[in-house]
């Protein structure tokens, strides 16, 4: 999915070029929302205005109805597009609603996800390369038609030379979230979670509901591999000393990461992924 008039909404909007990290980040929060929602996706990518949400190959989401998964995220994403505007763009205000289309495809193999998803971080890297050129020889005084001019033909290393010599940056030292974009993934956790005070508890709680209303709860984000052995599925673990009950339960939580995600090493240390 997509805006398919982004240079007329980032222009109305005075979004920086080449990059506005606070729309990056907003794309990313409702990308973030997406996830939590529909937990079929099980992974997804994103770059300039544009997202792909990835479903587990199981998933029965509206019973695998492509047009009413597509028109359902792609709503939901853009209601959370306008919710949560105001957290991004505090002091820009929306001149008119955000429009995103989008289309659903059926890949039928892991590696063929793999290389879609491959070809959109490369898309990411030309393209940012491209821009950042473009707006540096822009932002020096050049007129757009200058520009386009000087970059017509050039090959990456010939960019890379133009904005290190010219204007002393180094592009492979650019945040991440430029050059390769941004992969939400699903991620286990443990969460613990002890009791205010042992006084309070005269008993040990028949069920899950009545520990969970005497208890609060703390996140310790530990690794899940200490408690696994405590853990039985999807069940909670109780541990009760002389001071304190505590319970640990086992969660999954969606995490950003900026990484390259073009070579094998991540989908070697996480081949789980799309074996959904």
């Amino acid at each position: 999915m997509d805006v398919p008039f982004i240079s007329k909404f980032s222009e109305s909007h005075s979004f920086l070029k080449p990059n506005d990290e606070c729309a990056l980040h907003l794309m990313n929060t409702c990308a973030e929302c997406v996830m939590s929602e529909f937990q079929d996706i099980i992974c997804a990518y994103g770059q300039s205005d544009e997202y792909s949400f990835i479903l587990k190959k199981s998933s029965t989401l509206f019973g695998r109805r492509a047009s009413k998964i597509m028109t359902t995220v792609v709503s939901y994403f853009t209601s959370c597009y306008v919710f949560h505007w105001t957290k991004f763009f505090p002091n820009n205000p929306l001149k008119y609603p955000p429009t995103f289309d989008g289309r659903v495809i059926l890949y039928p193999s892991e590696k063929n996800v793999r290389d879609y998803l491959s070809w959109r971080q490369a898309d990411c890297h030309i393209n940012n390369l491209y821009n950042t050129c473009f707006w540096s020889l822009v932002h020096s005084g050049q007129s757009t038609q200058l520009a386009q001019k000087k970059l017509c033909g050039t090959q990456s290393s010939d960019k890379n030379e133009i904005l290190f010599s010219e204007f002393g940056i180094n592009y492979n030292t650019l945040p991440s979230i430029f050059r390769k974009g941004t992969f939400l993934v699903w991620e286990l956790y443990t969460e613990e979670v002890v009791s205010r005070s042992c006084d309070t508890l005269s008993h040990v709680p028949d069920n899950e509901a009545e520990l969970t209303s005497k208890l609060q709860i703390q996140d310790t984000a530990f690794p899940v591999e200490p408690f696994t052995t405590k853990i039985n599925s999807e069940r909670v673990t109780t541990m009760i000393d002389d001071d304190s009950i505590t319970t640990y339960r086992k969660r999954k939580r969606v995490v950003t990461l900026n990484i390259d995600i073009i070579g094998d090493q991540f989908w070697e240390e996480h081949n789980d992924i799309l074996n959904c």
